[in-house]
């Protein structure tokens, strides 16, 4: 009798346990929103989210990115140019490193950006071999948010 009581206690308490953590979770908790903010819009009328660790301004078409200005760990992360295809982001179109606080750095693009369109900037860890590669190097995250690190840009017609 008393093993029966105690895993049934087992098994009550831990669907307890799952549902307080799913609610917080999957509540209205500013801290586990994906994005800060949404001043930029699209095309389409889509508002888009932006970061405060990075910053950038609607800028001409062209084969540089220019970043308004970035604060990163002084341990350095990659700031890439993707393309932005509905609410997704696309093809990686160019990437630089940075460490620390910056402003006004351009990012070289091994494809030009195309006018009136939407890209992002999203910000990646070094795996430390020194070359960036989308696969292998792991988003970076805002500390105080879980946020992934993005910023929404346009190019003008």
């Amino acid at each position: 009798m008393m093993n029966n009581f105690s895993m049934n206690s087992f098994v009550v308490g831990t669907m307890f346990g799952l549902l307080l953590a799913g609610a917080w979770f999957f509540g209205n908790n500013p801290s586990l929103m994906l994005f800060s903010s949404s001043p930029l819009t699209t095309s389409t009328g889509k508002e888009l989210p932006v970061s405060g660790a990075i910053s950038v301004v609607n800028q001409p078409a062209g084969d540089t990115v220019v970043v308004e200005s970035v604060t990163v760990p002084a341990t350095g992360v990659w700031a890439a140019v993707h393309e932005v295809q509905g609410n997704d982001l696309g093809n990686v179109l160019g990437a630089a490193r940075v460490s620390g606080a910056h402003s006004n750095f351009s990012i070289p693009l091994l494809r030009a950006t195309q006018p009136d369109r939407s890209y992002a900037i999203q910000l990646y860890r070094d795996d430390a071999d020194g070359t960036f590669d989308p696969a292998k190097n792991s988003v970076y995250v805002d500390f105080d948010t879980g946020a992934r690190v993005v910023s929404y840009f346009k190019t003008s017609p």
